[in-house]
């Protein structure tokens, strides 16, 4: 029995029952197995993994200067970016009655703040985040994206959710601080820092994964969400026992190397704010100022990032909750791609960045979420985080990234499902699976995957076996990644 296995059994029965009423035959709850209880749960762990974004989306978009020198209202990109993650979590759970929970999509953030900007204005910036929208669901309407994605062998697609669980981790150990950069050639990372952990908030990530998996190899109901409310409770008495603070300072660097990281575990006396929605509409379509060509490339970059990465969080999610079929397809899975495209437009309109789907929800799901249902507890606690952004603070990021690495455990499992015995095989998936953490990229991994498989197959006497459009996507990879070159050589 798989950790996915357990941990379905300890949610109950995943056996279909007859629905209640009408809401659970809407969301198809008693149908996938699953109870209004448990998908409350569910959609409590994914925001609480989540919110960090109300906080790390306004640092990573607010550090962008524009060609025009201007910067964006912390406190506003704060409330868009809870405003945008909380219509766009609704809007999926009531169209695909998925159980994926939608924000700033991290990579695409940076992007848009550390190169876009550099050669437009900041609503300039977001007009191209909304083209690549466009684009995405016109690829997703006409069937295109569908088209791509039942091109991609099964083992690719198990592998993008292993290599997700990956990914999930490590996102996990980092934020927590349990692994670190070095700033060394050789290696490049570490454990915590010198190679120990020395850090309180580092020792509480530690005490909440061993608890949380504890509770989840018992079958305790509810095990991800009491680790983290327990955790939470416990960095909230040690920050007030030891007043440890934040680790970075107002300037963004380093000030407190023993202090918490995005968040810091206290009760504020004023928890409740007027959020700031100046941002929603400063979109600029007056493109001038770029050449076509250069246009093109920020476009091309965004919509293979958008793209790729959300196929293959949804192919994992949709695997981990057990609603994709042996293909890897998954219910309403053209709705879902379509409502993906629109949240890129979401995101652009409201100055927040593409939103996309968080792989974050793989929490929710380990709790048990199967429906949309718990993703109208994820955009309504989103969209209360406008009015208390102070409260979502309280649960630090250390705490939070117990519950990703679990997660990334159960996502692991799906691995058994391969015949790595082909090396045509086996390599695409090492690939797929390593790329995505060492790159900080879910597009990576996929990329590395699919370039090799077509590669490997072709030279190998088995090119009959490649579907034609994997050939394209490939193409688009190869160009994708040296698009560095490419633009130089073209003069973007």
């Amino acid at each position: 029995m798989t950790a996915i296995d357990q941990q379905q059994e300890a949610q109950g029965s995943a056996e279909p029952r007859e629905p209640k009423n009408r809401l659970d035959r809407f969301f198809l709850i008693s149908e996938r197995g699953s109870t209004f209880g448990t998908e409350i749960r569910g959609g409590l762990v994914t925001f609480v993994t989540m919110a960090y974004i109300v906080i790390l989306n306004p640092i990573i978009l607010t550090s962008g200067v524009d060609v025009e020198g201007n910067t964006l209202s912390f406190p506003a990109v704060s409330a868009v970016t809870a405003l945008t993650a909380g219509v766009m979590t609704i809007l999926f759970g009531l169209v695909s009655k998925l159980p994926f929970g939608f924000a700033a999509g991290l990579g695409i953030n940076a992007f848009v703040a550390f190169s876009v900007v550099g050669q437009v204005t900041w609503p300039e910036a977001m007009a191209i985040v909304v083209i690549n929208g466009v684009l995405i669901v016109l690829l997703s309407a006409t069937g295109l994206r569908r088209m791509i994605f039942d091109a991609v062998p099964v083992e690719l697609k198990l592998a993008i959710t292993v290599g997700i669980g990956l990914f999930i981790a490590f996102i996990g150990f980092v934020n927590a601080g349990f692994v670190t950069a070095t700033g060394q050639g050789s290696p490049p990372v570490g454990l915590g820092g010198g190679g120990s952990i020395v850090t309180i908030p580092t020792l509480m990530f530690v005490l909440t994964l061993l608890v949380t998996g504890i509770l989840v190899a018992a079958r305790v109901k509810g095990g991800l969400l009491i680790g983290l409310v327990a955790g939470t409770v416990g960095a909230v008495i040690v920050e007030a026992v030891a007043q440890l603070g934040p680790r970075t300072g107002a300037d963004g660097e380093i000030a407190n190397a023993g202090g918490w990281g995005l968040t810091v575990p206290e009760l504020s006396s004023a928890p409740f704010s007027v959020p700031d929605l100046s941002l929603v509409g400063a979109v600029s379509f007056d493109l001038g100022r770029v050449g076509i060509v250069t246009l093109v490339m920020l476009v091309f970059t965004l919509l293979f990032t958008n793209f790729f990465d959300a196929m293959g969080t949804m192919t994992g999610l949709s695997r981990e909750a057990g609603l994709a079929d042996k293909k890897g397809n998954f219910p309403r899975l053209k709705s879902a791609l379509i409502i993906e495209g629109v949240g890129a437009i979401a995101g652009g309109m409201t100055s927040s960045s593409s939103s996309t789907v968080f792989v974050e929800s793989g929490a929710g799901i380990g709790e048990g979420a199967r429906t949309g249902f718990a993703n109208m507890i994820t955009g309504g606690m989103f969209l209360l985080a406008m009015f208390f952004t102070p409260l979502t603070q309280i649960v630090p990021t250390e705490v939070a990234a117990a519950a990703l690495v679990v997660v990334g455990a159960m996502m692991m499992a799906q691995i058994k499902h391969i015949d790595l015995s082909d090396f045509r095989v086996l390599l695409p998936v090492f690939l797929t699976v390593s790329v995505m953490p060492m790159t900080y990229s879910i597009a990576n991994g996929i990329g590395a995957g699919f370039v090799a498989w077509v590669l490997l197959h072709a030279f190998s006497g088995r090119a009959k076996q490649v579907h034609w459009l994997l050939w394209i996507v490939a193409a688009g990879f190869v160009a994708f990644f040296a698009r560095g070159p490419l633009e130089s050589l073209i003069g973007a």
